[in-house]
């Protein structure tokens, strides 16, 4: 492989951090420009820093980020007026008591809100630096204000102009990624029944695809707010976010009722149904991530609930050759939450055929014959 081709492929690996780059150094210029045309104090630092720290990976982040940042500098900047407007602050002792003051109470919005994390920050501002700049409290809480507002439009701007990130576009990635992953999964935690798995492994491994459907969900609420300012009616990822989540606490139940194998005459009868539902779960899951990424129609059904038939069928033969009353209790409290797992994960795969399917083009619950 030449230079070029191996510099080529870096690029392209990197393209996303590339992009992101550059949207935060556009839109730190940017605010620059604007806030030195507008004569504004320290050469307009607060609207600056605001625009590169609310510029976020992708346009709903960059929304989310500039709205929680505007109530936060709002909410810390009126009440720090207030207070240096009450609480005369000429010397130290002063000052001391005024910064008490100002920001024990938005310390306290801050905990119960997180949109008021900035609230403290700003109070400080308001009463230290207006201070020093020789400016009144209620001149320093609008500067503060105005050049917040400033940096984060324009954040938000640049999010939509300069090779803009959607979270929606970056959500459906995540989900195909976590659809494979749980495909990779599944077949590990169900060869548990008849055979010793690495528990340790399992859990790691359980940890993993935890963290990654908390990201998503992270992802999805980005999109909600990007729909404010979109002109694509892409599909609620809500719905899609909960749907992986239910079936992330299914993976869990079977894990779990699979991390010690059932005695070998039970678990021998069990395994071949299992590895027919495990291939056809796995399968349904690769056919769904493709089916997100191509925007295309879900995989069917029909082969893995026919496995989880074949499943409950070998069950009653096992019941009614007496094998299950040589079974120790916790074995078969295990094997009930097998069953239980498998019939859940069945229900949720149709419901996870039905958010596929909202991502197909007009939205049509269609499926794969």
């Amino acid at each position: 492989m030449g230079a070029f081709s191996v510099f080529r492929e870096t690029v392209r690996a990197y393209a996303p951090y590339l992009r992101y780059c550059l949207r935060v150094t556009v839109a730190g210029l940017a605010a620059f420009a604007i806030v030195r045309s507008l004569n504004f104090p320290l050469h307009g630092l607060w609207a600056v820093l605001t625009a590169i720290v609310v510029s976020q990976v992708s346009v709903g982040g960059s929304l989310r980020a500039t709205i929680e940042y505007n109530i936060g500098t709002l909410g810390g900047a009126v009440y720090a007026a207030a207070v240096g407007l009450a609480i005369p602050h000429t010397g130290p002792v002063s000052q001391a008591v005024a910064l008490a003051v100002a920001v024990a109470p938005m310390a306290v919005a801050a905990a119960i809100n997180p949109a008021f994390r900035v609230a403290p920050f700003s109070a400080v501002l308001v009463l230290l630096i207006g201070g020093e700049l020789g400016e009144s409290p209620i001149a320093s809480a609008i500067t503060r204000v105005l050049e917040v507002a400033i940096g984060g439009a324009v954040a938000v701007v640049v999010s939509l102009l300069v090779f803009p990130e959607r979270a929606h576009g970056l959500g459906r990635d995540a989900a195909c990624r976590i659809l494979n992953q749980m495909a990779d999964l599944l077949p590990k935690f169900l060869a548990g029944v008849s055979r010793d798995v690495d528990a340790v492994h399992i859990a790691l491994a359980q940890n993993r695809l935890g963290d990654a459907v908390t990201k998503f969900q992270g992802l999805a609420e980005e999109a909600k707010r990007e729909r404010i300012v979109s002109i694509v009616h892409d599909p609620d990822p809500a719905p899609l976010a909960r749907t992986l989540l239910r079936i992330r606490h299914d993976l869990v139940i079977l894990s779990r009722a699979t991390v010690e194998p059932v005695p070998d005459a039970v678990g021998r009868r069990l395994d071949p149904s299992l590895k027919q539902f495990s291939d056809h779960a796995a399968a349904f899951l690769r056919g769904a991530a493709a089916a997100l990424a191509d925007r295309g129609a879900p995989p069917p059904i029909a082969p893995t609930e026919a496995a989880r038939s074949a499943y409950q069928i070998e069950i009653a033969s096992i019941r009614n050759d007496g094998l299950e009353r040589d079974l120790a209790a916790p074995d078969v409290e295990r094997l009930f939450a097998l069953g239980f797992g498998l019939e859940q994960l069945c229900r949720d795969f149709a419901d996870l055929a039905q958010r596929v399917s909202e991502n197909v083009p007009g939205g049509r619950a269609v499926t794969r014959s």
